[in-house]
């Protein structure tokens, strides 16, 4: 059996400012749009919290510090490569919030999250930044339906 594989690595970001959540209304992707957090792919040989700074940075304004890694996202693609998301909150920052070209960011409390038009699967991925004992959400694929796996 292999212990390697093709990965595509990426991140997300809640940052948090007392009850208030930062949100993105992501409009760039057809496929995945609605309310989530920052974040974006990390470049070959980036480090992987030098990579969640820079992309909040670029999708928000805000300069984040001490982003602590609270979960993982990921599944297996139809080409047998493993899709990534490395996910992380911080509640430091600085900067100005201006939105991107990837959508409009701004703050929402946590409590209305969930009233947005989110994207894809946030509400069971939220759990994972927020519920201590959780720390991986996977996709399954079993025979061609996708099942959710939360640990």
């Amino acid at each position: 059996m292999a212990r390697t594989e093709i990965v595509t690595i990426t991140n997300m970001c809640m940052v948090c400012d007392g009850d208030r959540i930062l949100v993105q209304d992501k409009k760039d992707d057809d496929s995945w749009n609605g309310a989530t957090f920052p974040g974006g792919h990390v470049e070959k040989g980036e480090p992987f919290t030098d990579a969640v700074i820079r992309e909040v940075f670029e999708e928000t304004g805000l300069t984040i510090r001490s982003p602590r890694l609270c979960g993982i996202k990921d599944w297996i693609r139809e080409d047998g490569s493993r899709y990534m998301v490395l996910l992380y909150k911080t509640d430091s920052f600085s900067g100005e919030l201006r939105s991107s070209e990837e959508g409009e960011v701004f703050w929402v409390k946590m409590s209305e999250f969930s009233k947005l038009k989110l994207a894809t699967d946030m509400d069971i991925l939220l759990r994972v930044f927020c519920e201590d004992e959780l720390s991986e959400f996977f996709y399954n694929n079993d025979n061609g339906k996708w099942e959710i796996k939360l640990k």
